[in-house]
């Protein structure tokens, strides 16, 4: 045999083994894809998403499960709960700047800041709202019912106008309410409900470091400049709201409380996260919360909230104020020394 007719058989040769090599890869590909996909969690667009677990406590046995709307005899209380349902989801798409029944919020959805419609474990969820109210709130400094809860979001996180209590639109909005946290007797607290506590940093926050957390976990779903994306398939709505701008909560939202959206961001951002499944550390929840609130957004003026400046949170961020920490320390931390002057003051512990 020749050396060409040699190096023809060899070069031969090595490209068989290569097909052959290949085929079996493909093939083992094929065969776990389906195991690949059921492991690895995927965004809502299909794309894997690599989700780093810093728990393995996956028991949601304890918590909070919404009664099943599905369960309900009465037919017209049904068709309320599934309207206030779907006024949760795609509340821009009825109330929003182009609402098909009123013209009255910023375009967000409710479920943008209570997760999977007023649902999800740890999510700011609806589980103790109707097992709680009528309840005093020091806010107010009154005891407010469940129509006034609903409309202080309106006003305050939609950054919109209040609703008519007599109308279709708040009475299903409250029975849907109702009816999810009906499985939880009056005066107790549901387990897994509102949202989960954070521990206090030792220092305050850092808005530089929550801007880089932000650069890199953040912008994929609510754009650089934090005005979030529309729904490709609704596009009256937000799928990822805005975090600041003209079309997000104004400033005397909850949310708007250091300690509200930072615990919020450890439980449930980014995308993937949940109580056992968390991506950020405690400081870059507190930072990235920081960073948040410190961009521009809409004032509400609110010159009656806190009738007891003694019973105002830790971290409201304008004064004035019952104790000599500056609206800064407020607003940023460290929370320590004024967590300890307002036990010192009310005689008892104060989130």
């Amino acid at each position: 045999m020749s050396k060409e007719m040699e190096k023809a058989r060899k070069e031969y040769v090595q490209r068989l083994m290569w097909l052959v090599n290949f085929m079996k890869i493909v093939l083992l590909l094929i065969f776990v894809s389906p195991f690949f996909y059921f492991f690895w969690p995927s965004d809502s667009k299909g794309k894997v998403s690599l989700v780093v677990n810093k728990s393995t406590n996956t028991d949601t046995t304890k918590y909070w499960q919404p009664a099943d709307v599905q369960s309900i005899k009465d037919s017209a209380l049904k068709s309320s709960v599934l309207y206030g349902q779907d006024l949760i989801a795609h509340t821009s798409h009825y109330l929003g700047p182009n609402g098909t029944m009123k013209k009255i919020s910023n375009g967000m959805n409710c479920q943008n800041c209570h997760l999977d419609a007023g649902t999800k474990i740890w999510g700011n969820n609806y589980g103790s709202v109707a097992a709680l109210y009528p309840k005093f709130r020091a806010r107010s400094g009154s005891i407010e019912n469940i129509y006034k809860r609903i409309n202080d979001c309106m006003e305050r996180s939609l950054n919109g106008q209040s609703l008519d209590t007599t109308s279709k639109e708040m009475k299903a909005i409250a029975d849907y309410i109702n009816f999810i946290g009906s499985n939880i007797s009056k005066g107790k607290k549901a387990e897994g409900s509102g949202m989960k506590d954070l521990a206090f940093l030792n220092r305050a926050a850092d808005v530089k470091k929550g801007k880089a957390v932000y650069a890199t976990l953040c912008t994929s779903c609510h754009n650089a400049d934090g005005q979030g994306q529309k729904d490709s398939t609704h596009f009256d709505q937000y799928k990822y709201p805005p975090l600041w701008g003209p079309q997000s909560y104004n400033d005397a939202a909850g949310l708007y409380r250091l300690s509200n959206l930072a615990k919020y961001v450890k439980y449930n951002m980014p995308l993937g996260a949940s109580y056992n499944n968390v991506i950020l550390s405690d400081e870059e929840a507190w930072d990235v919360a920081a960073f948040i609130n410190t961009q521009a957004r809409p004032h509400k003026a609110v010159p009656f909230d806190w009738p007891d400046i003694t019973k105002k949170p830790i971290d409201h961020p304008f004064g004035k104020y019952a104790d000599n920490f500056s609206e800064i320390q407020h607003k940023y931390g460290p929370y320590q020394d004024i967590k300890k002057a307002y036990e010192s003051l009310n005689g008892k512990s104060k989130k």
